[in-house]
């Protein structure tokens, strides 16, 4: 049985002339006679037959053809893309000098009997620098800064805020020097307990200052309960941290903020103090990925002409970071050939390059003849003998590195004084090179659009080609506040479950990298005058409070089952009526709900349902509702839901 073949134009015969003669009442409306005796219909119907010869060749014409015709055209398969994540390197103990980590450290998964380990190498020079408390300054919201380091080094305790603390008191720890992406260990001895606040979610937060602005740190393993006891806070302090003047006084400054109370949240009632204080360096983080960099690769000698291509032994080439390094011998040396997309805008001087990234083929620029004879050099040329080589390039990538949280656990390359590697979220962006069959259908949209982003399908199409990493674009008319003109591009990334389906809604925020990819490719192809915004959507907490009854001893699976039904349908990424993520502005409602438990647990009696709309920031949920409303740039989060199985009792007999 043969393939079967792309059927390129399905016009026929009869199509063809009704076209025609819609075309003729157009341009000549003083034509009226359409009979088919008339000597113009004949003609049409002759030249349609002839075009439907034409349009039976060109739709036998083999696959073959159907791809160097897109070849023709400059359509390329895009490479794979490589997956990154940020990784904590913990020091066995803290360190008097800097432990450095070359770029190319390598970490790995942990390896099994049926997989193989996945490898992620650093991206830049990690420094771990050693780090102690010599300043402590207080700073209430109203009032000046006070230098608080010799009362603390007498012994006596120092009120971290205000007598009766508010939001904006902060408490400042100086640092000898800046310690930028470096992991800090926050050692406190506290004498005042029970000043009102929640141990486990207290009003604070911690920053660190980057000559501009405080910027936001993550903290874990908070064991002062809002500096209510002696413990320890971890910092990870991000990488613009910089050491400032502030009060006139220069340091590397952290500082603890009291922030205002989510409703409902305990609030301090009086400031806790401080009677000891130390920090010190624990470890570093550094941004990894599923690639491997490749240095001094020969690709031969040039034989002075002009179009000459060399391909590497070791495809493909990863693009989506820190682009290959060409250079040529010369006399002088080693001379960096740039690459780029085209020749179209090289001079005859320019030395360029061209390079597929799938195939690993560099290309330099070819001679044009010009309509008159004349022959157009699109680029330099290399001098024959010259060598030519490429100095660095990436390979890799691929879906395999989208591992989950806390699965690089490996040092792989020998570091002295790191005792351990993990990841605090999983890994993303890593995407498999282009197919064929999805090039033949992407040809079609690059021929309409010309790189220009018009219509809403426009942007949505141009958004996934800049950052092949997001899961889902949607593209909706600015509405708020953006006025005619406006455009909203919502990006949902592609996320790894930590349990099931069970994601954490940290984890479908898009980073900054790739906000900052689609809105710089989507900001030089839209029309001018048109107003872009690049945003993640909104998410709507639901909440769904299920009690089932089930046979004895069954309860624990039918609760399993239940949940994952839950998790699963009202997820913005698998869920929804196709699997295919929730659709956008889609409501939520109870007979649906119903219906999905009924499927999942079978004949299990299902007694109540109750749905809740929750905000999966502050955990709010309002009262319960049969039908849960979502705006239409908006989408449904699966927000702690409960189910509650029951069983008979056992019968006593007498």
């Amino acid at each position: 049985m043969a393939l079967p073949s792309p059927n390129l134009d399905d016009r026929r015969f009869q199509q063809l002339v009704d076209e025609a003669k819609r075309y003729v009442r157009q341009r000549a409306p003083e034509w009226t006679d359409h009979n088919v005796s008339d000597p113009g219909v004949t003609l049409i119907e002759t030249f349609a037959y002839l075009v439907d010869q034409l349009l039976y060749r060109l739709n036998r014409v083999p696959d073959k053809n159907y791809l160097a015709f897109l070849d023709l055209l400059g359509i390329q398969l895009y490479p794979p893309s490589a997956a990154l994540a940020d990784v904590d390197f913990w020091l066995s103990a803290p360190q008097p000098e800097t432990v450095t980590l070359p770029a190319g450290t390598e970490v790995t998964t942990a390896s099994g009997e049926s997989e193989e380990a996945v490898v992620f190498a650093t991206t830049d020079d990690l420094r771990i620098v050693p780090s102690e408390l010599t300043r402590l300054v207080t700073s209430p919201r109203t009032g000046d800064l006070t230098d608080r380091t010799g009362t603390l080094a007498e012994g006596r305790d120092v009120p971290c805020f205000q007598a009766t603390p508010e939001p904006g008191d902060a408490l400042l720890f100086g640092l000898p020097t800046a310690v930028p992406r470096c992991v800090v260990a926050v050692r406190l001895d506290s004498r005042v307990e029970g000043v009102g606040v929640d141990p486990r979610q207290p009003p604070l937060v911690w920053e660190a200052w980057d000559g501009g602005r405080w910027q936001l740190c993550e903290t874990d393993s908070d064991s002062t309960g809002g500096l209510n006891r002696p413990g320890e806070v971890i910092v990870y302090v991000p990488a613009g941290h910089t050491a400032s003047l502030i009060s006139g006084i220069r340091a590397g400054w952290l500082r603890c903020r009291v922030t205002e109370p989510e409703p409902g949240q305990p609030f301090y009632s009086e400031s806790p103090t401080v009677r000891e204080a130390s920090v010190f360096t624990v470890g570093g983080t550094m941004t990894v990925e599923h690639a491997e960099r490749v240095t001094d690769v020969p690709l031969g000698a040039s034989e002075g002409v002009a179009g000459q291509a060399f391909r590497l032994g070791r495809p493909p080439v990863l693009l989506d970071g820190e682009p290959p390094v060409v250079e040529v011998s010369s006399a002088e040396g080693w001379q960096r050939w740039e690459v780029v997309e085209h020749f179209g805008r090289s001079g005859p001087d320019d030395r360029h390059v061209r390079v597929d990234a799938t195939t690993g083929e560099f290309a330099f620029p070819p001679v044009l003849r010009e309509a008159d004879g004349t022959l157009r050099a699109c680029g330099a040329v290399p001098p024959k003998g010259s060598r030519i080589r490429v100095a660095r390039y990436r390979t890799g990538g691929g879906p395999a590195g989208n591992v989950s949280r806390g699965a690089i656990s490996v040092l792989r390359s020998s570091v002295p004084y790191v005792a351990r590697v993990t990841n605090r979220e999983a890994a993303r962006g890593g995407v498999a090179g282009e197919t064929i069959d999805n090039a033949k259908l992407r040809a079609p949209e690059s021929l309409r659009m010309q790189e220009r982003a018009v219509t809403a399908e426009d942007y949505e199409i141009i958004a996934r080609q800049a950052a092949p990493s997001v899961r889902r674009v949607r593209c909706l008319p600015d509405r708020d506040g953006g006025g005619p003109g406006a455009v909203r591009v919502l990006v949902v990334p592609d996320a790894v479950a930590d349990e099931g389906d069970r994601l954490r809604f940290e984890q479908l925020i898009p980073s900054d990298q790739v906000l900052a990819a689609i809105t710089r490719t989507l900001d030089e192809r839209r029309l001018i005058g048109t107003r872009l915004v690049v945003e993640p959507p909104v998410y709507q907490g639901v909440t769904v409070v299920a009690r089932l009854s089930a046979a004895a001893g069954d309860a624990d699976r039918v609760r399993e089952a239940a949940l994952a039904a839950l998790f699963r349908h009202l997820g913005p990424l698998h869920g929804g009526p196709d699997g295919a993520g929730w659709p956008f502005g889609r409501p939520v409602q109870y007979g649906e709900v119903f219906g999905v438990l009924q499927r999942a647990i079978g004949d299990v009696l299902v007694e109540e349902i109750r749905m809740f709309a929750a905000d999966p920031i502050t955990g709010r949920r309002g009262a319960p509702v049969d039908r849960i409303d979502i705006g239409p740039g908006a989408l449904v989060f699966s927000y702690q839901h409960q189910v509650v199985v029951t069983e008979p009792e056992p019968e006593v007999r007498g």
